[in-house]
């Protein structure tokens, strides 16, 4: 019985992979120029702060510098529970408002965006559009000429480019840049071409003013972005990438700092999960809506995870015991070469995709051999994430690599 119900999910594991790898085909091409549109609509360009006096003067030095009118836009820095003196340091700039919040019950980014549109709302200037970024974050000059675009164009929610500042920094900094170049070129790509919704990043997000008002944000879960995707989704819209509106975030330095992110992402995704999964599905099959079914399988893909991990680790300590397997391997009923494809493609697609996003860092493609490592830490973060998903606190990740755009885009050349 056991057994059968192994081979079952074996079959589910590996559909969810083989689907996942035929829409990455649609990531394959060049992308096409896009529709370029006079500036028209204005922003109000929200940054998330919580004790960010290191790097929060480098982001606003880079957006006065940005390549749009500056009477299109007004940059409000959220200055959230902060202890340090990040609003003095916002304050230094001339035209730029910090927004002091202090709340010790609602602490998190989920809390703060919903406390600063109320704010916005409530003011005499109302802008056509909300960008959202984070303190550490730098954005290309272009940013909210191409995000003026995707609102000309008719788009209610637009998810920016997600690029890493300071990937050759550590291992893990290049593995979180790997991380991205593949989300970016074969996942979020794909969907945007097949006209499926795209997944937020949780920074360099763009929204409709009006479609804010009329939903609210009502996502304070510790994956807010997720948490918004799919109310939007269950609503019939569906959130766009904009390929071009390039975004730059730190990434934490060590592996100790890095799971620590990555238990608070994981934790929140489970609840997402719990919330949203069975709503949705149900809603994609009735109304036969392949986009909704796919978002749908996206809020479980932290069981994914977690399922495929610990299948794998039986199926191998299975096959190491002594004497003859207890437990049968799909791949036993496959041909030989399919397990060699399924391999290959396994740790092929990441150099393929830092291929086609041009990455040209040595240092970087070198960290590959360590790539696996991240990879495989998902598991026990995952295990320990869901033993511990009813956990909400908010935990603060530091960051410290002050860089400037002009830094960050050298490397890149």
């Amino acid at each position: 019985m056991l057994n059968n119900i192994l081979f079952v999910v074996q079959i589910l594991v590996g559909a969810i992979g083989v689907y996942q790898f035929v829409l990455s085909i649609w990531g394959w091409a060049g992308k096409k120029a896009a529709v370029n549109h006079d500036p028209k609509k204005s922003f109000a360009v929200l940054i998330a702060a919580h004790n960010e006096e290191r790097v929060v003067g480098a982001l606003i030095e880079n957006l006065l510098k940005l390549n749009y009118p500056r009477e299109l836009f007004d940059v409000f820095v959220i200055c959230d529970n902060c202890t340090d003196a990040t609003a003095s340091v916002v304050r230094k700039y001339p035209g730029v408002y910090a927004c002091e919040r202090f709340n010790k019950h609602q602490r998190g980014k989920g809390f703060a965006i919903e406390w600063m549109l109320k704010e916005l709302w409530g003011r005499q200037r109302q802008y056509d559009g909300i960008v959202m970024l984070d303190a550490d974050n730098l954005v290309d000059p272009d940013f909210l000429s191409h995000m003026n675009n995707s609102l000309c164009d008719g788009h209610k929610v637009v998810q920016g480019y997600l690029d890493t500042k300071n990937p050759e920094d550590s291992w893990v900094t290049a593995a979180y840049g790997i991380t991205y170049w593949f989300c970016n070129r074969l996942w979020q790509l794909p969907r945007t071409r097949l006209k499926m919704a795209n997944f937020l990043g949780g920074t360099g997000m763009c929204f409709d003013t009006e479609l804010l008002k009329e939903m609210g944000w009502g996502a304070t879960s510790l994956v807010e972005d997720l948490e918004f995707t799919v109310r939007c989704v269950q609503r019939g819209i569906y959130p766009t990438m904009n390929y071009d509106a390039k975004v730059y975030d730190e990434k934490p330095l060590s592996f100790r700092a890095s799971a620590r992110q990555r238990l608070r992402w994981m934790q929140g995704h489970f609840s997402v999960a719990r919330r949203y999964f069975f709503p949705l599905l149900w809603k994609s099959i009735k109304e036969r809506n392949l986009a909704k079914f796919d978002t749908a399988l996206y809020t479980v893909t932290v069981y994914n995870v977690l399922i495929g991990s610990i299948l794998t680790l039986v199926l191998w300590f299975d096959q190491a015991a002594p004497g003859a397997p207890t437990f049968t391997s799909i791949y036993y009923y496959l041909p030989g070469w399919v397990t060699v494809v399924s391999l290959f493609v396994s740790c092929a697609q990441f150099p393929f995709a830092m291929m086609l996003e041009k990455v040209k860092s040595w240092k970087v493609y070198a960290y590959l051999l360590l790539f696996p490592v991240f990879l495989l830490s998902w598991w026990p973060i995952t295990l320990y994430a869901f033993f511990t998903q009813n956990n909400k606190t908010w935990s603060h990740t530091q960051h410290t690599r002050v860089l400037r755009l002009e830094e960050v885009q050298g490397k890149q050349m």
